[in-house]
């Protein structure tokens, strides 16, 4: 079976072709990303008109890109590609990219006479694990870490994951961003963060772990936003000329490991009342090597291994969409919509 996979929920235009030749082996054909980051640095987040605009403008070339890295065919030849299925993200994310990507599935779904499978954007961010991965054991625990979620689930089985706890506030992403602004970093702040954080002290600052004793698996980070807002102000530092600082090296390192340590209290928590050892993790924060390698240490501290996907794979793309397709049932295209408040 052959899938191709429409993601189109926030900045990212990603379209992925991919080929299920057994149950257990999987060729990505072709994966393109087209992103719309460089004009949200600019304003230091995502702006959901800007976003829209980007998507409609990326959407065929990327499209075209694919069939043709894929295929070697083109939109132009008006030649039929050898897809069983398109799937596609209906939600959650941002209502004006996710309709652009529901439309034109339901386009090509007309065009190509083929099916659409409709796509939970959480559930392809777990799933993409499967590209590379024949030893996953289900049930396992699901982790979600981007810039808009931070969530424990249960993967009871390919296409049923249950939430165990999730964000009250700021996801962990956010945290990074936001402080990000207030060391007067470049937009998004993550990769930025880890980098400086390699030259400091995670211990120079005492910064609150937010809710890592509450009792449950939810996550809340605007506390240590507003801990780091308020040692800048109390000592009068000012970062926006000073990038080889040691003082925001050390603060970097110690923003990075508060993050880390909370969400890894959180993940082993869950593994422990439920028995279970096998942890599965997606999303953009999951690139972060500090986050992969602690988790990776105490999952293994408990007997259990933990299964991230490949840095390309991590943040939005196509790929991912396509993955869950695979085991997500086929839908009329006249009965899907996009859905920006869908959860899990």
């Amino acid at each position: 079976m052959t899938i191709l996979g429409i993601e189109t929920s926030c900045d990212e235009t990603g379209i992925a072709i991919v080929k299920r030749s057994s149950p257990d082996s999987y060729t990505i054909l072709s994966n393109i990303v087209a992103s719309s980051l460089a004009f949200h640095a600019k304003t230091g987040g995502i702006i959901p008109e800007v976003a829209s605009r980007e998507q409609l403008k990326c959407i065929l070339p990327t499209l075209e890109k694919s069939l043709n890295e894929a295929f070697n065919i083109s939109l132009s030849n008006r030649i039929t590609p050898p897809i069983d299925a398109i799937a596609v993200t209906y939600g959650p994310g941002l209502i004006g990219p996710l309709l652009i990507g529901v439309e034109t599935a339901k386009t090509l779904s007309l065009l190509w006479n083929v099916p659409i499978i409709p796509v939970n954007h959480m559930h392809g961010h777990l799933l993409v694990n499967i590209i590379g991965n024949n030893d996953i054991t289900l049930p396992a625990i699901g982790l979600v870490v981007s810039g808009g979620h931070t969530d424990l689930t249960i993967i009871k089985n390919h296409n049923t994951i249950n939430v165990l706890g999730g964000k009250r506030d700021d996801a962990a992403g956010e945290a990074f961003d936001k402080i990000g602004r207030i060391l007067s970093l470049p937009y998004p702040a993550g990769p930025t963060i880890s980098q400086l954080a390699e030259k400091g002290d995670k211990n120079a600052f005492k910064l609150p772990r937010p809710m890592i004793n509450s009792g449950n698996l939810d996550f809340s980070f605007s506390g240590l936003k507003t801990a780091v807002l308020n040692l800048v102000k109390k000592n009068g530092w000012d970062f926006s000329h000073k990038k080889n600082d040691q003082t925001l090296f050390d603060l970097c390192a110690s923003v990075q490991s508060a993050i880390v340590d909370v969400i890894v209290s959180k993940t082993i928590q869950a593994c422990t009342s439920h028995s279970i050892n096998t942890v599965v993790m997606g999303g953009g924060v999951t690139a972060n090597k500090h986050l992969r390698n602690s988790l990776s240490d105490n999952i293994e501290k408990i007997g259990g291994k933990l299964f991230y996907p490949s840095p390309f794979l991590c943040t939005d793309n196509g790929t991912m969409i396509a993955a869950a397709g695979f085991f997500t049932k086929t839908t009329d295209w006249d009965k899907i919509n996009a859905n920006p408040q869908l959860y899990y």
